[in-house]
């Protein structure tokens, strides 16, 4: 018996409208609600950040407005923008730290060899996949320097990360052999186990802020793990709270780090809804996020 569901009739921008106020949604300005839902989407409004505002298949608490739902929209917009720019100083760091570290001990072209790895399947993929990219940028500038200019035509490792995701990243840092993993996690004061974890949950955080995502009252599918003076507080690293954490201990005392705590600060201030709970923040959170550890 197939006990899938059918998919929903479309609705246009004023049934839309209709539905939520049947729902229980209060609708100050029907014109207003047309608008966002025309800008936005009802699945990406609506279904996203109704979340903890009503029961699943049930009516909207009392009191809740579409506002508020706009709201936590707008908030979770601004915390992606915030927050991508740290994303991606770590990001920049890791590519430059890795192949600085292994152009230096095995030569430039030294990510072709399975031997400087740990899985060889793993290493194969990441041939495959960067084969890919550099089709996919065979009109670049610099990769057709070194297609034209250079023996071979091989691409340097200084020069190939920077076609390189911050996921094939990750995964090229993770089939690195404990020794290079060691050596490049001391650079950041960091055990390589997890700068390992970090860097995977890193790389898909950094995904959802590129697409547009939602941070707010979302459980991370790539959890980092935690140092253990943090679960033993009682922070859970499925909430973007634990992967700031851990951002925190890459940052170090970074000035924009501290910039990046403050602008969280002003943007509960400008949105008053917030509730920080559903991104797994403690009352301590300023503290948690700018002490010395």
């Amino acid at each position: 018996m197939d006990n899938k569901k059918q998919h929903q009739k479309p609705m246009t921008i004023e049934e839309q409208v209709q539905n939520l106020k049947a729902l229980g949604l209060i609708i100050n300005d029907e014109e207003y609600a047309k608008k966002m839902l025309n800008d936005i989407s009802y699945f990406r409004l609506i279904k996203a950040y109704s979340l903890n505002l009503k029961p699943k298949n049930g009516n909207y608490y009392d009191d809740i407005t579409f506002e508020r739902i706009v709201e936590l929209y707008l908030f979770n917009s601004n915390f992606r923008q915030i927050l991508f720019p740290i994303i991606e100083m770590i990001e920049i760091n890791t590519r430059c730290r890795i192949s600085n570290y292994f152009a230096n001990k095995y030569g430039v072209l030294s990510y072709k060899d399975s031997e400087n790895f740990v899985d060889e399947n793993y290493h194969q993929k990441f041939l495959d996949d960067i084969e890919k990219e550099i089709e996919h940028n065979k009109k670049s500038p610099f990769v057709r320097n070194f297609k034209q200019n250079y023996e071979g035509g091989e691409l340097p490792i200084y020069a190939l990360v920077e076609l390189c995701s911050f996921g094939m990243i990750s995964q090229f840092y993770k089939n690195m052999k404990n020794e290079d993993k060691k050596a490049i996690a001391k650079q950041f004061g960091i055990g390589y186990t997890y700068l390992q974890s970090w860097l995977e949950s890193i790389s898909y955080l950094r995904n959802i802020c590129a697409h547009y995502g939602r941070l707010y009252n979302a459980k991370l599918s790539k959890s980092p793990t935690l140092y253990k003076q943090y679960t033993e507080q009682g922070i859970s690293n499925y909430r973007v709270f634990g992967l700031l954490l851990c951002i925190k201990h890459i940052m170090k005392k970074d000035r924009h780090w501290e910039e990046f705590v403050d602008n969280f600060e002003k943007l509960l201030k400008k949105y008053k809804n917030i509730d920080l709970e559903t991104m797994g923040f403690p009352y301590d959170w300023r503290k948690l996020l700018l002490e010395d550890s």
